[in-house]
């Protein structure tokens, strides 16, 4: 296998260090950069996020990143609200996001325990060497209260208060709702799966 180089975008705020963790126990040291020729080198793009879809785009386009990563073509992995900002747009804040994948984020329906915090099943609905080893009923970590509808792209699906996509690809591009690095053995299942890609 030829050498990995893993670059995540650090936009908005993310739990840095526990990804940096989480990639080096499946065996890739993860860097940081927001330089586009650094990321067009890359062999596998991260887009991590926690916080707002607005501010996030906002922050992609004043470092000029979102033609960069509209045209990346190695594996690029959206994790939580990385993985909002690959869709069309966002009912939070409103606006475009990416548009590498089809699909608006909704607001989870109102509850007594808005946002989605904690621990949650998923349930494949789709085939992707990104979920390989890894089946109905497995356990991981949410933080959310804007979701992706279940639709063409969704790999596999949870729930709170209404289906939605847990994990979705097309192409090249993938995405987790969910944070793998928070995620036990299912995570760095999901992680390696990723950068066998």
């Amino acid at each position: 296998m030829s050498a990995r180089r893993v670059v995540a975008v650090p936009v908005g705020g993310a739990n840095f260090g526990s990804l940096r963790r989480a990639f080096a126990r499946v065996g890739a040291p993860l860097e940081f950069s927001t330089d586009p020729a650094v990321l067009r080198s890359a062999t596998h793009v991260v887009l991590p996020g926690v916080g707002a879809a607005a501010p996030a785009i906002a922050g992609l386009r004043a470092l000029g990143l979102v033609e960069v990563l509209r045209r990346l073509t190695q594996p690029l992995l959206g994790i939580c609200l990385g993985m909002q900002l690959l869709f069309e747009g966002s009912e939070e804040g409103g606006g475009e996001a990416l548009g590498l994948l089809p699909g608006t984020v909704r607001r989870l329906p109102p509850s007594p325990t808005w946002p989605h915090m904690g621990w949650n099943t998923l349930r494949r609905v789709g085939d992707s060497p990104l979920l390989d080893g890894l089946g109905d009923g497995e356990w991981f970590y949410f933080v959310h209260g804007y979701a992706v509808p279940v639709g063409g792209v969704t790999l596999a699906g949870s729930h709170f208060g209404m289906p939605f996509s847990a994990v979705v690809g097309r192409g090249h591009v993938y995405g987790c709702q969910f944070h793998p690095e928070k995620s036990a053995a299912a995570g760095r299942r999901l992680l390696g799966n990723f950068l066998s890609l």
